[in-house]
């Protein structure tokens, strides 16, 4: 039988995403410098929910000493113009007793908050040395989700000690798309999702010796329909993100923005995206101390290249201009995903959460999932989700107090009453 959510969580969760952010930018003048007003700022807007990296493995996997973590950014500007990779300054943190203090103002502010993992994505990329992403990459792929069971269930018993602040925790998640990243490293199947569950299904059965009585789960970039044979059956929550890109997609097609194999078009992006003076790609990158970053991010050179270097105007204008012949598609892709992951969760017995989307990856100061279409999306797919019985979901991936989105009060405020006014029963 599937572990219930705590009976205490609000009857809808409005999640906002602080993913790895609210450590790497906690310096002054950062949008964590002051964690209680962060929660306050949330809570104004209707969210009572964060999810986040804990960073399990760094924090209770590694053994490495992190009371005094220093974080920053890649190096260089490398990285400035683009969402989530931003870092302004380098901070110095005590990791452990920073997660207390966030727990503490959740507790404080009635918040809760969704334990997930970023590592084997890019979250030891903003580390002051190697030595975090070393640590972590030296466990066997095969092993990996069962490292990271065994250091979310120690992370769970330190908040435990620490005054109860476990009771803060909705639910914890293994890891971060998991599809999407180096959990998957060295499996050959074509079809990751089937392939990971083996490695899965051990991680989740490791902590549920641990913590029998916490719901557990993964979650999944996008919702892979066609492959949802691959989740795990004993899974606790459904949780997917679902982004669409549908305009988006054409736009990284036609830049090869993903696709190596293909030479990226230099001429036509200067011409179509590039603000002036732009470098030629073969001529961005981090100082040379800084290149090892490269390798512990999962997103790519080219896509890093095109997000700094781009007139936000002209990529937003690229993609307005092509909207028009995307939109039915991308409007019949978000409900197919919603429906498909509201129907298995229902087969399975399980709550659905939809922990980030809804149009994909732009740049920082792109306005595209903020202006009017993307707003438009954003309450499309909470009254969607909603209506399909979603214990939860974001208002936009851009919803947090790390990206402009966040002065945008109203918006949120709205979707997260459309959440709240077709609560789960």
């Amino acid at each position: 039988m599937p572990t219930p959510l705590p009976a205490h969580l609000p009857a809808t969760l409005t999640i906002s995403l602080w993913d790895f952010t609210w450590y790497t930018r906690t310096g002054p003048g950062e949008p964590f410098a002051d964690l209680d007003r962060a929660f306050a700022e949330a809570v104004e807007r209707g969210y009572n929910t964060v999810r986040i990296c804990a960073m399990p493995l760094l924090l209770f996997g590694t053994g490495l000493d992190t009371t005094g973590l220093r974080l920053g950014p890649l190096g260089g500007d490398y990285g400035q113009r683009v969402r989530w990779y931003d870092v302004r300054g380098t901070t110095e943190i005590d990791a452990r007793a920073h997660l207390l203090t966030l727990f503490e103002a959740a507790r404080r502010h009635d918040c809760f908050v969704i334990l997930s993992s970023w590592e084997y994505q890019q979250s030891p990329s903003f580390a002051g040395d190697r030595a975090w992403f070393d640590a972590i990459m030296a466990i066997a792929p095969e092993r990996r989700a069962e490292a990271l069971a065994d250091a979310l269930a120690d992370l769970i018993d330190f908040l435990a000690a620490h005054d109860g602040l476990d009771d803060r925790v909705a639910f914890t998640e293994l890891h971060n798309e998991v599809q999407a990243g180096r959990l998957a490293e060295g499996l050959t199947d074509d079809d990751t999702v089937v392939a990971l569950r083996p490695r899965l299904e051990r991680g989740l059965d490791r902590f549920r010796k641990r913590h029998p009585d916490r719901p557990v789960t993964v979650n999944y970039a996008h919702v892979p329909v066609g492959s949802m044979r691959g989740i795990p059956r004993d899974i606790d929550v459904a949780v997917f993100h679902p982004y669409v890109y549908g305009v988006l997609d054409e736009l990284l097609d036609t830049y090869a923005l993903r696709d190596f194999s293909r030479p990226f078009p230099q001429e036509r992006a200067a011409r179509e995206l590039l603000r002036p003076g732009a470098p030629a790609l073969e001529d961005w990158a981090p100082p040379e101390e800084d290149r090892w970053r490269l390798e512990a991010t999962v997103v790519g050179l080219r896509e890093v290249y095109v997000h700094d270097w781009c007139d936000p105007d002209l990529f937003d204008a690229w993609l307005y201009d092509r909207y028009a012949v995307h939109r039915s598609a991308m409007e019949a892709k978000l409900s197919i995903w919603i429906a498909a992951a509201a129907d298995w969760a229902a087969e399975a017995g399980v709550p659905f959460v939809f922990g980030e989307g809804w149009i994909g990856y732009t740049p920082l100061h792109g306005t595209f999932e903020e202006g009017p279409v993307g707003a438009a999306f954003c309450r499309r797919a909470v009254t969607e989700a909603a209506r399909a019985g979603a214990r939860g979901a974001v208002v936009c991936s851009n919803a947090a107090p790390q990206h402009p989105m966040w002065q945008d009060i109203r918006l949120q405020q709205e979707c997260n009453a459309l959440l709240r006014d077709h609560p789960v029963v």
